[in-house]
């Protein structure tokens, strides 16, 4: 360390008179080479001439895939740039596959799986568990599928994927747990008719699919009444058995560990005989055409829903109708520019060729509107889905929704976990492992002509059911004025019994 008299002195004298010039000078120079830029960046350029360079080819990311010998079917992906890992589990099962008179059976049971504990925990001690050790495990049955997913640093990851495994092979379904789920729902449907968008959504379904229809069906007071804790357990059994299993994990691990912790954790189950779950239902459109209307005469503007039955993501046409929708929707797209833009009929406009993985999905058109212009709003709507399907598409259409897919195609593998849920998914519905990066070839080689056909083929004008939730009272002129009759719809609740 040094003392004061140790410590080095600096004497900052004043520079020679030629030495300041030339300090000057190249200061001056730097200045100059320094803002060119800056002036450059600042003069701005037309878009068109700007120049990109071409996007990066999207890589798969390694992964092993292998089965376990109680049949659940395992995806391993590695991923070190964080000590996190993350697990995902698909199940074959679904709410469309619950009985008619139990419609939110698969949402309670995929709800209570997580909230009702273990036989071995209760809830309260999960809780605490992944509260200290910031990790997550949660359940879920959606429509189509059941899901199961953890999250956990890797220095907690024996102790978090054995909860895992102890949830989905445990359950316990506590009865308190269930009785306050069934009472969240029940909150849900008292609430189902607060908002006008969500009205028009649910209704529309159930024109299209039939109001009675596992697509389309709504959770009752009744239905829910009709539920019990024997019922989850039944419905859990049929639904989260070994061999109706896909687990994926990604993040920081070692695969010869996580391949041990996975056959210790998992290796054992052999879930108890149950009955098969039914087969899918089929699908036929229930509605062909027609006027719907709802009232709600607090309203001042009309949420409009137009469309019909649509397909799903096998169809070979699927790229053509991905391209024809991007010439329809969005910004820029027919519909914006034609309702909003020029005609001023609406802020917001859309429409979309809606496919499923395995059942039909729909095409649908719409937005909302003032009340006065519902009419024109509709006729604008039907012309524009008769003028694709009856004239070519302009080459500046076609660049334009070809670039919008294909630039967007990379947010597809934004991250490991991403790819690998899709990768899970492809496999969950039966569909080729490269289905994305064969529908991206696709993409490139479709023609104006392509999209015409396509459009022509699947668009049925003749079958486009319209339903509409306004103020009939300030909707002039009146929906009389299409050409058919108009039905209305009674949406209020029936109560508990």
């Amino acid at each position: 360390m040094m003392n004061r008299s140790q410590t080095p002195h600096f004497r900052f004298s004043r520079p020679l008179p030629w030495l300041r010039a030339m300090i000057l000078l190249v200061g001056s120079l730097l200045f100059v080479l320094l803002a060119a830029p800056m002036v450059s960046a600042a003069t701005a350029r037309h878009y068109t001439e700007l120049e990109f360079p071409p996007l990066r080819a999207v890589e798969m990311p390694n992964y092993e895939r292998y089965t376990l010998p109680n049949g659940i079917v395992v995806y391993l992906m590695e991923n070190h740039e964080l000590p996190l890992v993350s697990g995902q589990a698909s199940f074959r099962t679904g709410g469309r596959l619950e009985p008619a008179a139990q419609v939110g059976l698969a949402s309670l049971t995929g709800t209570v799986l997580r909230s009702g504990g273990t036989v071995e925990r209760t809830p309260d001690e999960i809780n605490q568990f992944l509260e200290q050790r910031a990790a997550s495990v949660e359940t879920d049955i959606g429509d189509a599928a059941g899901s199961a997913s953890f999250e956990s640093l890797t220095d907690d990851l024996p102790d978090v994927l054995n909860l895992f495994a102890e949830v989905l092979q445990k359950p316990a379904f506590r009865v308190d747990q269930l009785d306050l789920a069934k009472q969240q729902l029940g909150g849900a449907i008292a609430r189902r008719n607060d908002d006008p968008d969500d009205i028009a959504s649910r209704e529309f379904s159930k024109r299209i699919y039939g109001p009675e229809h596992p697509y389309a069906r709504s959770v009752e007071y009744k239905t829910l009444a009709n539920i019990d804790r024997e019922d989850l357990i039944q419905f859990y059994q049929q639904s989260f058995r070994p061999e109706q299993m896909l687990l994926g994990i990604v993040g920081d691990f070692e695969p010869r560990q996580m391949k041990a912790l996975l056959a210790e954790a998992f290796g054992d189950w052999q879930q108890a005989a149950a009955p098969p779950l039914p087969a899918l239902p089929t699908v036929e459109p229930a509605t062909l055409g027609g006027t719907f209307f709802i009232e709600q005469p607090q309203l001042t503007q009309s949420y409009i829903y137009l469309g019909h039955l649509g397909g799903q993501l096998s169809d070979p046409d699927y790229a053509a109708l991905s391209l024809m929708n991007g010439v329809l929707n969005g910004f820029g797209g027919r519909f914006f520019n034609e309702l909003r833009s020029r005609q001023g009929l609406a802020y917001s406009v859309y429409g979309y060729w809606s496919p499923r993985f395995d059942y039909p999905g729909l095409f649908i058109a719409g937005g909302q509107t003032r009340s006065e212009a519902t009419v024109p709003f509709i006729e604008s709507l039907r012309r524009e889905i008769d003028r694709i399907r009856t004239n070519p598409i302009t080459p500046a259409e076609l660049d334009y929704a070809k670039e919008s897919i294909l630039n967007s195609f990379v947010f597809n593998f934004q991250s490991p976990g991403q790819t690998l849920s899709r990768l899970m998914r492809y496999e969950y519905y039966g569909y080729p492992a490269d289905f994305i990066f064969s529908y991206q070839r696709e993409i490139q080689n479709t023609t104006a002509a392509d999209i015409l056909q396509a459009a022509a083929k699947y668009l049925k004008p003749e079958q486009l059911t319209t339903l509409v939730v306004g103020n009939s009272g300030a909707i002039d002129p009146p929906l009389a004025n299409l050409g058919s009759e108009v039905a209305a719809l009674d949406i209020s609740i029936p109560p508990a019994q």
